[in-house]
């Protein structure tokens, strides 16, 4: 009950009740507040704008799922190694126990873990793509996203296949302490396999990479791609800044910053992803549509 219901005498205030029932009442989540340029967006026309701000064109996060729907054909997608789950190891506890964080995450996402693993195709092309879930954990890589990452990886070498990846990552999993670490090794072996075996691996960074991801596996592409306004780096700029005792350059860490000194090889936008993609893996597989 709002306020102004409090103040109204109880006959009025049935009565406009009634009003509204029989008027109908906003869903909640219709709109949308685009944290770049505040515009508050129509949420339906911002979907079917890929959750790009029509306004200022700010690329907005969103799930792992939703990516690899928006990427891949819509025929003949399948998920694969949905059975790997992270194991509380060393039985972790700081405020709270690393099992009942899993737990809750598991709960909140409908998630096992930070990582989605999906074979299909691209442009009548076929690829392995996983995606990182960063309302899991942050994203955090543990021992379960190394290994499927790996094991995706795997897939793609047997079959041929290119993998691309879509990064979105706070870094390696705290919780997980070494075993976590040892993810940005196992993932940066298998992809050296993956070029030695001349299989084609693209990284697509979008907000935010920091951290473990970003020193392994984001920048290790053939082609390494970020979103418009994609922030990458191993330490965020505030810590950064703390260390050095400067000041950083504008826009540091961006993913225009990033290609304009080299780090990156191109910025694509959301809505041309799949075009711009399948252009490059087609050259590199050698495949015609």
């Amino acid at each position: 009950m709002s306020w102004v219901d409090k103040i109204l005498p109880s006959g009025v205030r049935r009565v406009e009740s009634e009003k509204r029932s029989a008027k109908g009442v906003v869903p909640e989540g219709l709109w949308k507040k685009c944290v770049k340029c505040e515009a508050v967006l129509y949420r339906p026309e911002l979907e079917s704008n890929m959750d790009v701000c029509p306004k200022c064109g700010h690329h907005m996060r969103i799930g792992a799922r939703r990516r690899i729907a928006l990427f891949l054909d819509e025929t003949g997608r399948e998920e694969i190694l949905a059975h790997i789950e992270p194991v509380d190891r060393l039985k972790f506890k700081d405020k709270k126990k690393y099992r009942d964080r899993l737990t809750s995450a598991q709960k909140s996402t409908g998630e096992k873990d930070a990582l989605i693993a999906y074979t299909g195709k691209v442009k009548g092309l076929p690829v392995v793509v996983v995606a990182f879930e960063f309302n899991f954990h942050g994203g955090s890589m543990g021992s379960a996203v190394g290994e499927k990452f790996t094991q995706a990886a795997n897939v793609a070498m047997k079959e041929g296949w290119p993998l691309i990846c879509f990064s979105a990552s706070g870094g390696a999993r705290m919780q997980e302490a070494l075993i976590s670490l040892m993810q940005m090794a196992k993932t940066s072996a298998v992809l050296e396999r993956m070029k030695q075996n001349s299989v084609p691996y693209v990284s697509v960074m979008t907000d935010p990479i920091y951290g473990g991801v970003s020193a392994s596996l984001a920048l290790l592409g053939d082609i390494n791609v970020a979103e418009p306004g994609a922030r990458a780096g191993f330490a965020g700029p505030n810590i950064i800044e703390q260390t050095i005792r400067q000041k950083l350059p504008p826009g540091f860490q961006l993913s225009e910053f990033l290609l304009a000194h080299g780090a990156i090889d191109m910025i694509v936008r959301r809505a041309d992803m799949r075009d711009t993609l399948s252009r490059i893996l087609s050259s590199l597989t050698h495949y015609t549509h």
